[in-house]
């Protein structure tokens, strides 16, 4: 166990050859799942394990310090047995992998989720995982459109966001870390879509972003970025009036539920939507 005052600062394990055995696919981008082979199902384990696994998961080929575990899952006064009962969280994590995977408790253990010094780790190369893939593929994506593929980056971003099931850890119960996981995944899927978004309304494809941006904004009646771009959007493709009438909403709701005005961007933005500068007459 580590000394009190511990910061989350984890080593990296160092990515183990590939073994032949079908990877674990982890799905944390909504409801926690697991399985192998297409065969993804939902974790039906008690909060705390998902707790655990989940922050494996999130943390592959990294030590997970026992402490950090420790806090995450009791908060305000972690009970006289946490270490003990940690370990049977530990324990119960590894018979859902052997039994989702199909391999013997004693593979999971020493190449699955393995004991370190003063923690644990999942290994990566042995999984599948869905927060990965969406990283590598927004990555891929806007390279493609740096260098001016439009179509495949658009492509590529259209593929990551649709690894999304919902709400990252949607039924996870979340302590400081895993909240500040969540936070960040939420904060790179809202990064992703306003980047196609973006390439949709340079390509002239306004209907496609307005579409999209719809439903986001509705999800978040408060960002402005979104909004600016979902405006932008309805008046290049002639629906100037929709356009005004979200950003009279947007004003209502954040003088009403913030106490403040729209930013210069959405004022200059209806300002030239006023004057004609943005759709038809």
């Amino acid at each position: 166990m580590t000394e009190p005052g511990f910061a989350f600062h984890v080593a990296r394990e160092v990515p183990e050859v590939q073994s032949a055995q079908p990877r674990v696919q982890g799905r944390v981008l909504g409801a926690l799942h697991v399985g192998v082979d297409g065969s993804v199902e939902t974790v039906a384990v008690a909060p705390k394990i998902r707790m655990v696994l989940a922050m494996l998961l999130v943390h592959a080929d990294q030590v997970v310090p026992v402490q950090v575990l420790v806090r995450e899952l009791w908060p305000e006064q972690p009970p006289a047995t946490a270490l003990r009962t940690l370990q049977t969280y530990i324990l119960n994590c590894r018979k859902l992998l052997a039994r989702v995977s199909g391999r013997p408790a004693a593979s999971i253990s020493q190449e699955v989720l393995a004991t370190r010094s003063g923690g644990y780790v999942l290994k990566g190369a042995q999984f599948q995982l869905d927060w990965l893939d969406f990283q590598r593929l927004t990555q891929l994506g806007s390279k493609c459109l740096a260098e001016g593929d439009t179509a495949e980056g658009i492509r590529l971003l259209d593929t990551a966001l649709e690894l999304w099931r919902g709400d990252a850890l949607a039924d996870v119960p979340l302590g400081p870390v895993l909240d500040s996981k969540r936070r960040l995944f939420e904060e790179c899927r809202l990064d992703a879509i306003a980047m196609r978004a973006e390439a949709h309304i340079g390509a002239g494809l306004h209907q496609r972003a307005v579409t999209q941006l719809a439903a986001v904004t509705r999800e978040h009646e408060l960002h402005e970025g979104l909004h600016h771009q979902y405006v932008r959007a309805l008046a290049l493709g002639g629906r100037r009036a929709e356009a005004l009438g979200v950003l009279r909403g947007l004003r209502v709701r954040l003088v009403n539920e913030v106490g403040i005005e729209p930013g210069a961007p959405l004022q200059d933005l209806q300002l030239a939507i006023l004057n004609s500068e943005y759709g038809t007459t």
